[in-house]
């Protein structure tokens, strides 16, 4: 996760404490004539020639032969698909020429040879079947099973941190704007409709690890590195809306960016912008890194998670410490509040996430739940009665507050899962994985769609978080990850549901 110092991706990236990401290398391999002929030992050391690896060598050559037998595959169906191309030419040749021969000629002769045709024809269609279902070997072992058709337009391209960015949420008041909390050690203020940055706050010392908006005032909360959680007031001004870009995409679209550089991005970043420096309140009382915070119900209290393994419960008004809440055993990773309830879930590497009920002020219960083997990346709220949580383990789960002894809904899934997030109204689960994918999920852990993710749009590093606005009959999600941009989606939930 987020670390305390440090304001260049590839710190950052090595020190994020649950998991480190690196960035992957091509490996080249020099192909020779005669494969056959020359000792095992002879090929492996040309291929070596000149590449500087701290592999050691078995490791290598076990890597080469591994990569030798995909190529002598791919190979294989390359010439395949030549030979099943000659002969296809070939027979269109002989088409071409029956069909010369039939016209004028005898009726009978006519007949016979269009009764040829015909069965020509057919072994060429057969044959080109064929070579459409070899070539597509290749691609269908990369591809996903086509799930729905629902159609996600991309909004907009939100670009100018100059880290990855950690967490994103959306104003809860008017002007509604996007806020993003990034390892350069600042937060940013969007523009939705435009894209543009409205406001810089660089008040940590850290990277900022999350960002929360008061939910009535136009005030907000971030967590950082630098074991400190501030609460500061912004204030914006939304610049005039542009036309909407013509860009729409199915939502199971899975082409590779592999072709386009991790820390490339569009466009150019915020150039001069408004920049709060001073935060109106800070909370101290943290002995690590405070990894999130969030307002409880009403706005007068906030609660920060830290890899202290404590959560503490402050005043806004006074930045008193109310509460410590301690418990977990290991690091925290993160914590959320509930809507309309005194209530606070937060989630932890101890595999666990623990339920804090704040709703009598004379006690405070707490319950721990275990239905995770692997780090709890994030667990949160519904407008309901649920609970839901994500995990390292590549598992996401639903839980029924009124009763939590076993999940109502389990969603098994190929990647780690990072901080997600439920639409208020629909119910929608966004899952953002560290393989790059955004998956969207019902309550009842049925599959409905896959973000788009081609060359011209997707996140090319992994997902940190995902974020809901929903305004009338518009429904948008906020997504962003560590390549530093944010991505903005309009999601067709009457399409996405009938496809459901």
């Amino acid at each position: 996760m987020p670390v305390e110092g440090g304001s260049s991706s590839g710190s950052a990236s090595a020190a994020r404490h649950p998991k480190q990401k690196r960035k992957a290398h091509s490996l080249s391999i020099r192909r020779t004539n005669s494969t056959e002929e020359r000792p095992l030992g002879i090929q492996r050391g040309d291929m070596l020639e000149g590449q500087d690896s701290k592999l050691p060598l078995p490791l290598r050559n076990n890597l080469l032969d591994l990569f030798g037998q995909i190529e002598r595959e791919f190979e294989n169906l390359y010439i395949e698909n030549l030979e099943l191309r000659r002969e296809i030419d070939s027979l269109n040749e002989r088409l071409t020429g029956d069909g010369q021969t039939i016209e004028g000629g005898d009726p009978t002769k006519g007949a016979l040879k269009t009764k040829a045709s015909h069965s020509t024809s057919q072994l060429s269609q057969k044959l080109k079947t064929t070579y459409k279902a070899s070539t597509s070997k290749i691609v269908s072992s990369f591809k996903a099973t086509t799930g729905s058709r629902a159609l996600c337009q991309l909004l907009k391209e939100y670009v100018g941190h100059r880290d990855g960015i950690w967490d994103l949420s959306v104003t809860r008041t008017q002007p509604v704007v996007l806020g993003t909390a990034s390892a350069d050690h600042s937060a940013l203020l969007w523009s939705i409709e435009t894209g543009k940055c409205l406001l810089r706050y660089a008040g940590h010392a850290g990277s900022v690890n999350s960002i929360k908006f008061h939910p009535t005032e136009q005030m907000a909360l971030t967590a950082s590195g630098d074991q400190t959680a501030h609460i500061w007031r912004y204030m914006v001004q939304l610049p005039a809306p542009q036309p909407p870009p013509d860009v729409s995409a199915p939502c199971d679209d899975d082409q590779d960016s592999s072709d386009r550089e991790e820390g490339e991005v569009d466009g150019e970043g915020p150039c001069e912008v408004p920049t709060v420096r001073v935060a109106t309140a800070t909370l101290k009382s943290h002995q690590g890194v405070v990894i999130a915070a969030d307002w409880l119900v009403g706005g007068r209290q906030v609660v920060t998670a830290s890899w202290d393994r404590a959560a503490n419960l402050y005043e806004v008004e006074t930045s008193e410490l109310v509460h410590t809440l301690t418990g977990h055993d290991q690091e925290l990773t993160h914590c959320c509040t509930h809507p309309t309830q005194r209530l606070v879930v937060t989630s932890s590497r101890d595999t666990t996430f623990r339920l804090w009920d704040f709703r009598d002020p004379s006690i405070h219960s707490v319950n721990v739940f275990q239905g995770h083997t692997d780090t709890v990346t994030s667990a949160v709220f519904t407008v309901g009665d649920n609970v839901v949580s994500g995990s390292d383990d590549r598992t996401v789960k639903v839980w029924d507050l009124k009763n939590m002894r076993s999940p109502i809904a389990t969603i098994r899934t190929d990647s780690a899962v990072n901080r997600i997030s439920v639409s208020a109204n629909q119910r929608i689960i966004a899952l953002p994985h560290d393989n790059r994918q955004v998956r969207l999920f019902d309550m009842s852990g049925v599959r409905l769609a896959r973000l788009p993710r081609s060359n011209r749009m997707g996140h090319r590093r992994m997902v940190c978080c995902t974020a809901w606005n929903e305004e009338n009959q518009s429904c948008n999600l906020f997504t962003c990850g560590f390549d530093r941009q944010a991505i903005g989606w309009n999601i067709n939930i009457p399409a996405l549901l009938q496809e459901k």
